[in-house]
């Protein structure tokens, strides 16, 4: 669902209060949080989407890096997750299924998360992601609504992948860029609990189906500050994605997310391929990090010691104004 359909329905259902729940669906954030204890927290989360590229093995590890890295955008550590899985049994064999899932637990298991079990049901088309419980220490509890004016924004992945797949199902891609964008989303967010440890961050999100504006206009909201951008210090991860965008190669989701910034985001000066870009609906994108400026090089160190794709400075957080988001010019 879009945002904007979400803020319609979220909205008739009571919230989860009181002081055990530290964090619910109120603000739009990447994960529910739920106090243990004084120091204790327990980190949830569950996504799940249909295949975006056709290798099952590479599927099953873009979908769980994707849902596991929730729980790392909120400065919590994966413990355990369970598989959801819907295939039409009639058409897709159990070596597929079974590929899919090997694609998940090695995902799983490279952050330390133990994969206990899942559910699967028949559907019209795969379907595959994972639950994932994680704890974390409240005091190192990174959300998406401690932004502060005169934070630095950092990101760590680059933009386009919703644009390649697309490319992908079209038959547009090329192997090579097919390979990139497939080892990219492919990528846990882990760093993202070391920021949280070192007390890095104040705020964070993952950028994914709402796209950079999208997630950035939620911290926003949530922390009742608006943004500055510099779209051309915004990491693309190919040049050939402005050729794709020039042939219309540009996913539905990415409009959709587009049209909705018309609330939000004063765009003057940025024309419509950059307009597309920085609302690409991304699949497990990297991390948008609000992070204050005497902890901004030791931020930018750690990230680039951890070999993560990308540690772009690509804006501050100013004081609220009408408009979310602005542009640099």
């Amino acid at each position: 669902m879009s945002q904007q359909a979400l803020r319609q329905v979220l909205p008739q259902f009571p919230i989860p209060a009181g002081n055990r729940v530290l964090v619910n669906s109120g603000t739009g954030d990447d994960a529910g949080v739920y106090r243990l204890d004084r120091v204790r927290a327990l980190v949830q989360t569950v996504d799940f989407f249909t295949p975006i590229v056709d290798d099952p093995f590479a599927y099953g590890q873009i979908a769980a890096a994707n849902a596991l890295s929730d729980v790392f955008a909120m400065g919590g550590r994966p413990l355990t997750a369970l598989n959801i899985m819907g295939f039409p049994s009639d058409l897709v064999a159990p070596k597929i299924v079974a590929a899919i899932l090997r694609g998940g637990f090695e995902k799983a298991a490279e952050v330390g998360c133990a994969i206990v079990g899942g559910h699967t049901i028949r559907n019209p088309e795969p379907l595959y992601g994972l639950a994932v419980t994680g704890s974390i220490k409240i005091r190192h509890l990174m959300t998406n609504a401690r932004a502060r004016p005169n934070d630095y924004l950092v990101l760590t992945k680059p933009l386009g992948t919703g644009i390649v797949t697309t490319a992908i199902k079209r038959g547009l891609c090329s192997r090579a860029l097919q390979k990139k964008a497939i080892a990219l989303m492919s990528v846990i967010n882990s760093v993202g609990a070391k920021i949280a440890e070192r007390g890095l961050a104040r705020a964070a999100t993952d950028i994914t189906g709402f796209g950079l504006t999208g997630h950035l206009a939620s911290m926003c909201r949530a922390s009742k500050v608006s943004a500055l951008l510099d779209p051309d210090s915004v990491p693309v991860l190919d040049e050939k994605i402005q050729k794709l965008i020039a042939n219309d190669c540009v996913p539905g989701g990415t409009m959709d997310n587009l049209k909705l910034t018309r609330d939000t985001v004063d765009w003057r000066g940025t024309d419509q391929a950059r307009r597309i870009l920085l609302s690409d609906a991304q699949t497990s994108g990297g991390l948008l990090l609000a992070v204050s400026p005497p902890r901004l090089n030791q931020l930018l160190r750690l990230l680039r010691q951890e070999g993560v794709p990308c540690a772009a400075v690509i804006g501050r957080v100013t004081r609220l104004k009408k408009q979310l988001i602005c542009m640099k010019d």
